[in-house]
């Protein structure tokens, strides 16, 4: 069952097999782009390369007759290409070599275990995208923005204040505004509790003398590799 579907080389191939890994990877190809639509932000022209990329490879990998390092070698040279988009994050290229590892079995006739071993990722993933594994840390972190008069001695003015409603806290950047008389002052922070955003907010405001304070999701794309 996990044995090729090949005998010999690809030269010899009969038209059962070939359709056996035709139809596996368009197949697989589909449950790759159905597993990166869960829960996730997405394109229809990137679903589309996910489903397509696996038959894509196998055709690559059968025209080397199966050699599977002329065929990595082969696909090595696309990446000469440069692709005008934004950068991919971990999600995507996730399941980028989700399909590319689909082509290169089905591509050596190992079909039965690439089934396998899509249908476990596929509901090892489900599982993970649909529970709130990994979650705290994502929404418990905040970026916040203050503004205080140049005045102001900055490095402990709000240490007591991160001490009592975050678990870290962590100055990313200073800068001057308003012709350099006041500061404007960016932390990273890791909340204990989401509830307490305004007592903050509030608790800042009185040691800035109420100039604007901004608590936010980090702006940052924290999830490329």
């Amino acid at each position: 069952m996990l044995s090729s579907l090949f005998s010999g080389d690809t030269s010899t191939l009969e038209w059962s097999s070939l359709l056996i890994c035709i139809a596996a990877s368009l197949l697989l190809g589909l449950l790759v782009a159905a597993i990166h639509m869960i829960r996730n932000v997405y394109t229809k022209n990137f679903v589309i390369t996910l489903a397509v990329l696996p038959i894509l490879v196998q055709s690559v990998i059968m025209l080397v007759n199966g050699n599977l390092g002329t065929g990595v070698a082969i696909l090595g040279a696309f990446s000469l290409i440069r692709f005008r988009s934004v950068p991919g994050g971990s999600r995507e290229i996730t399941s980028v070599f989700w399909s590319m590892a689909i082509g290169l079995a089905t591509g050596m006739g190992y079909v039965g275990y690439v089934v396998i071993f899509s249908i476990i990722v596929a509901l090892f993933l489900t599982l993970l995208y649909t529970m709130p594994f990994g979650d705290r840390q994502a929404t418990s972190e905040r970026e916040l923005k203050v503004t205080i008069p140049e005045d102001l001695d900055y490095p402990q003015l709000f240490d007591d204040l991160f001490e009592k409603y975050t678990h870290s806290a962590k100055l990313t950047s200073v800068r001057t505004t308003t012709m350099g008389s006041l500061y404007e002052l960016r932390y990273q922070l890791l909340l204990k509790d989401q509830a307490q955003e305004k007592q903050i907010i509030d608790e800042v405001r009185v040691r800035n003398g109420n100039l604007p304070v901004v608590l936010g999701k980090l702006t940052a794309n924290r999830d490329e590799l």
